[in-house]
């Protein structure tokens, strides 16, 4: 692990962007771009420039005018700052038909997360094979944990049966979750939770569907209309 650097804690806002911003740099080495600059990092990310360059101020990375950043030196700098200098194994819990998804998703061994480990209760699904990991009972959880050392943890399993499989996970030492279950978990403080609820996603989408269509709908609507709703 790299040493502690003098400097301020980053903002949640700018780490949920790093991953974007380190996705786009990886995009224009491939198309053998060298440097880019924050306006043209800005417009493939869909933020505005100042964002970018205050997201990137928190690496210690400032650009140079009239060149702005290198690419290759700022993919190392995201990189090092978001922990992927090296990888990061997890165990995913739930082998249903999520959980055998993700096992099954090669993206995430190529970006620095390999599948550890897969446990399930069913008795049908234990010893079968996804993603070239064998599933194993979830009461081999704990061992899998410490002999592949897995600091994070996947919750694939159906509601009922999320809040036992955060549980399980904690006392076996995973520290991080991800958790595809919709319900909030109950864990420590100390363990870090984020939670990917694809209806959430999909309901957020309908809204903008259905402003796009209002707006559409009103003669005359366009840059800076309002649609206004009728009086009853």
């Amino acid at each position: 692990m790299p040493p502690e650097r003098n400097r301020r804690r980053i903002p949640d806002a700018t780490v949920s962007r790093l991953p974007v911003y380190l996705r786009i740099l990886g995009e224009q080495a491939d198309e053998g771009v060298d440097s880019i600059s924050s306006e043209r990092l800005a417009e493939l990310a869909g933020v505005n420039a100042a964002k970018v360059r205050k997201d990137l101020s928190y690496l210690g990375s400032y650009g140079t005018r009239g060149v702005g950043y290198e690419v290759g030196y700022l993919v190392y700098q995201i990189r090092r700052e978001l922990g992927l200098t090296h990888d990061w194994p997890v165990v995913i819990v739930g082998a249903g038909n999520l959980g055998q998804a993700l096992a099954g998703y090669g993206g995430f061994g190529e970006r620095g997360f390999p599948v550890a480990g897969v446990v399930d209760v069913d008795p049908a699904k234990v010893g079968t094979v996804l993603g070239g990991v064998r599933v194993r009972h979830i009461d081999e959880l704990p061992q899998i944990v410490q002999t592949k050392r897995v600091n994070i943890g996947v919750v694939a399993t159906p509601p009922h049966a999320a809040q036992d499989a955060a549980e399980r996970l904690v006392a076996a030492g995973v520290t991080s979750i991800l958790n595809f279950a919709p319900v909030v978990l109950a864990v420590p403080r100390a363990i870090e939770v984020r939670k990917v609820d694809l209806a959430v996603e999909l309901q957020i989408l309908s809204y903008h569907e259905q402003r796009k269509a209002s707006l559409h709908a009103v003669p005359g609507a366009g840059a800076g209309a309002v649609s206004r709703p009728a009086s009853a």
